[in-house]
């Protein structure tokens, strides 16, 4: 690998990035880093935590999916979409109706339980930039790099540390108004397979064929509740979105 890349293996991932950093991990040997000399050392736990992470998960059996989760009534609620989604900002603000944090950007799954999908309980910084500081009420701390505009901040409400099973994984999306749609069969599929850069680390470590894969996703999309939250991108609008998701987490009830 050279330039900006990466490769895995049955028992080993290699990433190198286009600012400075490269990092190897080999199951049992734990993880090489190394480090340019200009690169900028607030980026080194960004890749370590995100990428790395995801990874290292993969090789070992759980599935990593690209989400920021807060936990309620000892259940995980998700929130997945692409980057600049929202989904540390929806966080940060149900963190201000009571909602500790479960994960940040990136969700682990335990696929193990037939009867259960289980989550491991991810980082507990959030990462936001300035604007959602601001929205969220959210104390900046340090700077999470140069290139990414955003800051560490803690969850306002604290953060569960336990396994809990999922309840359900919400696809964030813009509109006029909060409205929840359940999504199709093929829209479910579709978003687990469409998952970041994840999907690929996991089929890859796991020596997935394109067949496993589709059977896979299939088998996960009858069985994790999903659905589509629609809510405006308005900042004026902002905690309109963040009170009906918090109702709509209020209303699961506890397994």
């Amino acid at each position: 690998v050279t330039g900006w890349g990466w490769a895995i293996t049955a028992d080993a991932f290699l990433l190198r990035t286009d600012s400075g950093y490269a990092y190897l991990y080999r199951r049992g040997e734990g993880v090489t880093i190394e480090r340019a000399a200009d690169a900028d050392p607030d980026e080194e736990w960004l890749w370590f935590n995100g990428s790395v992470y995801a990874a290292i998960a993969s090789l070992n059996g759980l599935m990593p999916i690209h989400a920021s989760a807060v936990a309620h009534a000892g259940r995980v609620h998700a929130f997945t979409g692409p980057s600049g989604a929202g989904k540390s900002t929806l966080a940060a603000a149900l963190g201000q109706h009571g909602l500790p944090l479960f994960a940040d950007d990136t969700l682990l799954l335990d696929l193990s339980d037939p009867d259960r999908i289980l989550c491991l309980p991810g980082h507990k910084r959030l990462k936001l930039t300035e604007e959602a500081l601001g929205l969220t009420g959210s104390a900046a701390q340090e700077n999470v790099g140069a290139m990414t505009g955003k800051f560490y901040a803690l969850p306002p409400a604290g953060d569960v540390r336990e396994v809990l099973p999922l309840a359900r994984l919400s696809l964030l999306a813009e509109g006029e108004d909060c409205r929840f749609e359940p999504l199709s069969a093929g829209e479910r599929i579709a978003l687990l397979g469409d998952d970041h850069y994840t999907a690929d680390l996991f089929a890859l470590a796991r020596g997935l064929d394109r067949a496993a894969r589709f059977a896979l996703f299939t088998e996960l999309a009858g069985r994790i509740p999903m659905e589509r939250f629609t809510r405006p991108r308005d900042p004026a609008r902002f905690a309109e979105g963040a009170a009906a998701m918090a109702r709509r987490i209020a209303e699961v009830p506890a397994p």
